[in-house]
């Protein structure tokens, strides 16, 4: 029985289990967010925000910690120098787990694991303007609409000047 055994082993043995983990964590940080099953997700959770924490430490005893773990130089520097820095505020809480369909092939349950970075970006970032959101600011009071449709009303009971009655109009002008 696996009473007060703390790690999952999913099913690999632990030299397996470790280079699982270190290639996910690093795939995680190079991509902001992963797709994998739910077990491995809700495992690669605490190692992803343990990593972020040190990450925002900054010094560089943490940061030579993070170069033996991740498996790449880049995803190590952009780690402390821009998700470090992003998530400053945050306390804690650094990700998302959100449960997908489950996959095809063996039916196990997928879930999709995020930094909560990428959305507030996405918040931030200010909408484009499009033709219609113009139009709808641009729009005239009701007063000017009704003065404009009275103009129009009043256009359409005027006769239409032809070159004819143009020429008499000017002639008519000039006798007087």
């Amino acid at each position: 029985m696996r009473h007060h055994k703390a790690d999952k082993k999913l099913g690999r043995d632990p030299s397996h289990r470790q280079a699982m983990l270190r290639n996910m964590v690093t795939s995680f940080f190079k991509h902001d967010r992963i797709e994998t099953t739910d077990a491995r997700a809700k495992v690669l959770r605490p190692i992803v925000e343990k990593w972020i924490t040190l990450a925002k430490k900054g010094d560089l005893h943490c940061r030579r910690q993070a170069l033996s773990y991740l498996e790449d130089k880049n995803v190590v520097h952009k780690l402390f120098e821009e998700t470090a820095k992003k998530l400053k505020e945050r306390q804690s809480g650094y990700t998302q787990i959100i449960k997908k369909i489950n996959r095809k092939g063996d039916n196990a349950p997928v879930s999709v694991i995020k930094l909560l970075i990428a959305d507030s970006e996405v918040e931030k970032k200010p909408k484009k303007k499009t033709k219609a959101t113009e139009a709808k600011k641009e729009t005239k009071p009701k007063t000017v609409k009704k003065t404009a449709a009275k103009e129009k009303k009043a256009a359409v009971s005027k006769p239409k000047k032809t070159k004819a009655s143009e020429q008499e109009t000017k002639e008519d002008q000039k006798k007087e």
